[in-house]
């Protein structure tokens, strides 16, 4: 129903929503945040046990997202902006920061 009371014809009545497009370059960017990278890199390097890979991962995704606010609320340019208006897009922070630590993880591992 529309607000004036009409039903809309297509969709069997209800209305079309358009999800919001976020371009590639965004994801991207979210995904090689440098705080997440140094952070991720890091405690993956430090861990001594597969399973604290993921504990790395959710230190660098906090880490990168409280330091990304802090650096858009002061109004400092980032690469990856962490506010209200802008797109955050924690899943791909997510993934990027385990693949990252995983990464570190891994070289060390090998180096031995």
């Amino acid at each position: 129903m529309r607000r004036d009371g009409s039903r809309c014809q297509s969709r069997g009545g209800r209305e079309d929503v358009t999800p919001p497009s976020i371009p590639l370059a965004t994801w991207l960017l979210a995904a090689f945040d440098p705080i997440l990278i140094v952070v991720a890199v890091v405690l993956g390097w430090k861990a001594d046990q597969f399973g604290k890979v993921f504990i790395a991962a959710i230190a660098a995704l906090g880490l990168s997202a409280l330091l990304g606010w802090l650096i858009t609320l002061i109004g400092l340019p980032w690469l990856v902006p962490v506010s209200r208006e802008a797109p955050t897009l924690f899943p791909v922070r997510t993934i990027a920061a385990v693949l990252w630590a995983s990464a570190a993880y891994g070289v060390r591992r090998i180096g031995r």
